[in-house]
């Protein structure tokens, strides 16, 4: 038995490191420069991706650890490691080689992964209680017009004011969901204090490590600096937001799965 689940482990492991050497392999032969060491927007390219996957490696370990309930929660959040760290391995890619900001790249990886955070909230709900399906359906809603503003803005579909105010009505609309609205209100009703914890500390991400992305955008396009200057901040400012909103969030549903899970075995 012991043997056994060892074997499947090492053969989850052995999966997920080959799909990560691929990947690697592939941006390498697209890239025709070499990372510098001065390069600290590109170093923080590499940190990060490498962040993600072994992000990823865990949360899918983790699955085996956590009851039924909790393990979708535990994909989504696995997934959402995965498509990015994908995806910061083009971005980095783009940004050794060319110098320029990814934008196409990140926006694709934004139009994934955030919606699957947000699923995240209907999640952690949804092992407790029953959720209305308008929960889900608006925090998708907030999300897409929050993504669409900044994309039109940052790609010059529209002016970078307006496209700033699009996404922060869109953001604007999820705070007020998580908080005032019908899933804030699930939470505190029905949910046990471990839950009530992690939602909590999920929600201040969404307004405290979100609110970074923004500030991205503005040091990136609206404050009049030179163009090296503002894409070296807007590409700071986004990685280190995206790592405690990907890989943070993660941590928070894998914590209170396991408490949930071994709280369960105590009973």
């Amino acid at each position: 038995m012991i043997m056994s689940k060892i074997g499947s482990v090492a053969a989850k492991l052995a999966a997920v490191a080959s799909g990560s050497f691929l990947i690697s392999k592939t941006a390498f032969a697209a890239s025709s420069s070499v990372l510098k060491a001065d390069d600290f927007v590109g170093i923080s390219f590499w940190i990060i991706s490498m962040a993600l996957i072994a992000s990823t490696v865990f949360f899918f370990l983790e699955r085996d650890r956590v009851s039924a309930k909790w393990k979708t929660s535990l994909t989504v959040s696995g997934l959402v490691t995965l498509v990015a760290a994908v995806h910061y391995f083009y971005m980095r890619d783009v940004w050794v080689t060319t110098g320029s900001t990814p934008t196409v790249f990140r926006y694709i990886d934004w139009l994934i992964t955030v919606p699957l955070l947000m699923i995240e909230f209907y999640l952690i709900l949804s092992a407790i209680a029953k959720v209305p399906a308008g929960v889900f359906w608006r925090l998708m809603v907030g999300t897409l017009v929050m993504l669409v503003g900044g994309y039109l803005g940052e790609a010059r579909y529209i002016g970078v004011w307006p496209g700033f105010i699009i996404g922060m009505i869109g953001w604007l609309f999820i705070l007020y969901e998580i908080f005032a609205g019908q899933a804030g209100k699930i939470n505190a009703q029905s949910a046990p204090p471990s839950v009530q914890s992690a939602f909590n500390t999920m929600r201040w991400i969404v307004t405290i490590g979100w609110a970074i992305y923004p500030l991205g955008y503005f040091f990136g396009y609206l404050t009049g600096s030179g163009p090296e200057s503002s894409a070296n901040a807007l590409n700071i400012i986004y990685n280190a937001a995206d790592v405690l909103n990907k890989i943070a969030f993660g941590l928070i549903i894998w914590t209170v799965a396991v408490s949930e899970s071994e709280s369960s075995l105590k009973k």
